[in-house]
């Protein structure tokens, strides 16, 4: 029997904080749901026991019933230290036979499928299995009273250890079981360390890692995190089945051109009822009361309203020295302030559907450019806006994202760089294509990214 033992008792110390890490917000979910979804997903594992302190057992029952994970079967205690979470479920599971202990840290969300088919497999051949990655770094070795170089070993002979860790019952229950008799005991980082001080004869095999594979220690790691997720998702679910958005209410904001005219083609292609709206139908998205009208009539025809989707945006590039107020107060209504109406007034028939908002920004948020002061600013400000409102809508299950798409071959973008090389934009159908796996997704707060490398088989190239 395969165990896996998720490894939850760490109290988040180094990364600050009154809530453990692996119970943070990764783009809707918990961290450790990530986890626990690759484990409870793997064909190979037959059970999983999570290891975690007392007073986060409750939460993690709520956790396992919300995600219908079925092969939890136990959630321990854990110890002080790491080796005494191990040592925890280690007695759990010693009066049975014939099992295999896989240890995971909990926040270590990224784990692949091949990386646990291959570490399972090896357990046929040895009673040992590490994960771990080349160094890209040279590991210098140092005497840390002095702060000099003691030695510094051969790089291509080192590599960074991650998790899962896997093991023969026996033979990590005897690793610990001396580890515990020893008075003298060193301090090991992992169980890989007991095997090897206690039981020097026993092979450790080594399965590939990932750099993909992180343990989100820091909060830089959580930045990074999110843009995994990004990436993630992006690249699989071009599998998503767009039939899925058949019956489904969808309104489209600045629907009757460019990116936006695209994907209210799209839905309706596969039988979504699409609402584009722009200033063609005289909806001026600046103006609140032509944003909550609009959306009144369309739930009083339809009785629903699922989607809802702003890309009306105006570019002006021009000194600031130059602009009039006119036109900076027209570029912050319609680039930012309209988003924050729509939202609002978006709310209620949203929470009555567990729908999605997505808002759009663009490439230039990362950074303000010259002569784009305020199109910057704002596209900056719609990033903010809605991952502060993705979080206040959690309990609602109301899906909130942007959308970043890479240069765009769009009116707007002609109108002001003129004409350039095809080859080198974006077709607004591919943004569109994008759009809709994303809103068909479950994740909430995040930037998508969409460039040219993402999949367009599905549409072809025009």
């Amino acid at each position: 029997m395969n165990v896996a033992v998720i490894l939850s008792a760490g109290n988040g110390s180094r990364f600050g904080g009154s809530s453990p890490k692996q119970f943070l917000n990764l783009a809707g979910k918990n961290i450790i749901e990530y986890t626990l979804e690759a484990f409870e997903q793997n064909k190979n594992i037959d059970e999983i026991c999570i290891v975690a302190n007392k007073e986060y057992h409750s939460k993690i029952k709520i956790i396992v019933e919300k995600n219908n994970f079925v092969k939890i079967k136990k959630i321990i205690s854990g110890g002080k230290e790491r080796k005494d979470s191990s040592y925890a479920a280690i007695k759990a599971y010693e009066n049975q036979k014939n099992v295999n202990l896989i240890f995971h840290d909990a926040v270590r969300p990224f784990v692949s499928q091949r990386i646990l088919n291959e570490t399972i497999k090896a357990l046929e051949y040895y009673d040992a299995v590490d994960v771990a990655i080349p160094t890209s770094d040279t590991i210098i070795q140092i005497d840390t009273d002095t702060r000099t170089i003691e030695q510094i070993p051969q790089r291509s002979k080192l590599q960074r250890g991650q998790t899962p860790q896997a093991f023969k019952l026996t033979s990590i229950k005897r690793a610990h079981e001396l580890s515990n008799q020893d008075k003298n005991e060193p301090q090991f980082s992992d169980d890989c360390g007991l095997i090897k001080q206690y039981l020097p004869q026993t092979k450790i095999y080594i399965v590939a890692g990932e750099e993909k594979n992180i343990k989100i220690t820091y909060p830089q790691d959580l930045l990074f995190a999110e843009k995994l997720i990004q990436l993630h998702s992006i690249v699989l679910d071009t599998t998503i089945n767009f039939e899925l958005l058949k019956g489904r209410v969808i309104v489209v904001f600045g629907g009757n051109n460019g990116i936006g005219k695209e994907i209210a083609v799209l839905c309706e292609q596969y039988n979504a009822i699409v609402y584009p709206l722009s200033r063609s139908n005289n909806i001026d998205i600046t103006q609140p009361q032509n944003i909550k009208k609009a959306l009144h009539k369309i739930y009083e025809k339809e009785k629903r309203i699922d989607i809802i989707i702003n890309c009306a945006a105006i570019l002006e590039i021009c000194p600031l020295k130059e602009m009039d107020d006119a036109s900076i107060f027209q570029q912050i209504n319609t680039n930012f302030t309209s988003n924050v109406i729509i939202a609002k007034e978006a709310f209620d028939y949203l929470y009555k559907t567990s729908g999605s908002l997505i808002l759009f920004t663009s490439s230039s948020y990362t950074s303000g450019r010259e002569n784009y002061s305020i199109y910057s600013s704002t596209k900056a400000a719609v990033v903010n806006f809605v991952q502060a409102i993705a979080q206040e809508w959690l309990p609602y299950k109301i899906k909130v994202n942007a959308i970043n798409p890479a240069r765009t071959k769009t009116q707007m973008r002609t109108k002001n760089f003129g004409d350039e090389d095809d080859a080198e934009l974006l077709h607004p159908i591919i943004v569109a294509q994008a759009t809709i796996e994303c809103l068909l997704n479950d994740f909430t707060g995040l930037v998508i990214d969409v460039n040219k490398s993402i999949n367009t088989s599905k549409f072809g190239n025009n």
